[in-house]
């Protein structure tokens, strides 16, 4: 997805891996990308709507939960930028005019389920960032859900770290506060998840604080095939590793394709990007209850 850049030009601009951030002086405009990434590589292939798919999973999250977040509008027509017409039509479903914030430097990450890193760790210690789980516990079991948070890389993978590192960071009055709004958050998602056939097995949140008022703000992205592992609760057998909605169908071509890692990874076939593709709409077809406007 390339954005036509006729009323961006100028702006002070961070690109991440999915999303690009421009600074509008007192607000944000988020932009998620088609690109995506794995084993901490941003792949060459776009997924065509990908990030329209994130923008507007997350918009609907925004609405449907109790929590304050970032969020001031999707509307490109209510963006304080003098756009042309096919950058306006870029833009819409993929782009968010947010408020400011001080974030957070800690993932908030919540499991309702034994699966990822966390079997891994589970594995070695019977344990889960310093929390102790019951033994005899299989991959993808159900668990009373967990905090685990993670430190933020820039490069890399994010690292697990116990609540007492959180704390001793942020000092503890906050990171039980985050701690408390990520573990509500994620109740109320898994419940209506649930409702809706699947099962929110983890999912990763970041909070940040108001620039203006210091209000405790959701912010980036909530709840999308990219921050969160879902599965069909019809297709659910722990046991073992569960078909997910989210960019495991790239991994899995990737491991299959001799790629060390270390090199710039491979174009993806057409194939896998449709497959892909489908995935991510599905997910947000199945959780909203409607038809991905972009199709």
């Amino acid at each position: 997805m390339a954005i036509s850049q006729t009323g961006l030009e100028g702006l002070p601009r961070k690109q991440g891996k999915v999303r690009d951030v421009y600074d509008l002086g007192d607000r944000l405009l988020l932009v998620a990308s088609d690109r995506i990434s794995a084993f901490d590589w941003v792949l060459p292939t776009p997924i065509p709507d990908k990030g329209r798919v994130l923008s507007s999973l997350s918009e609907f999250w925004f609405d449907r939960l109790g929590v304050t977040n970032h969020l001031i509008s999707s509307n490109v027509d209510d963006f304080p930028l003098a756009l042309d017409d096919a950058t306006r039509k870029n833009l819409r479903g993929r782009a968010m005019l947010v408020r400011k914030a001080q974030v957070a430097p800690f993932e908030c990450v919540v499991r309702g389920y034994l699966s990822g890193s966390g079997w891994k760790e589970y594995r070695k210690s019977g344990s889960v960032c310093g929390v102790s789980l019951p033994s005899g516990l299989v991959e993808s079991d159900r668990i009373d859900p967990i905090f685990t948070p993670a430190t933020k890389a820039e490069t890399g993978h994010d690292e697990n770290v116990s609540f007492d590192v959180m704390a001793n960071a942020l000092g503890y009055d906050v990171a039980a506060t985050l701690r408390d709004k990520s573990l509500d958050v994620y109740t109320q998602a898994a419940e209506y998840a649930r409702s809706r056939g699947l099962i929110l097995a983890d999912t990763k949140f970041e909070w940040g604080f108001d620039e203006q008022n210091g209000e405790l703000l959701l912010i980036d992205e909530a709840l999308t095939p990219d921050s969160s592992r879902y599965w069909a609760i019809d297709a659910y057998h722990p046991g073992g590793p569960q078909p997910s909605f989210d960019k495991q169908f790239v991994r899995d071509w990737l491991e299959t394709t001799g790629w060390d890692k270390a090199s710039p990874p491979p174009e993806l076939p057409e194939s896998v990007v449709a497959g892909t593709r489908s995935k991510y709409i599905e997910a947000y077809e199945r959780l909203t209850g409607r038809p991905f406007p972009w199709r």
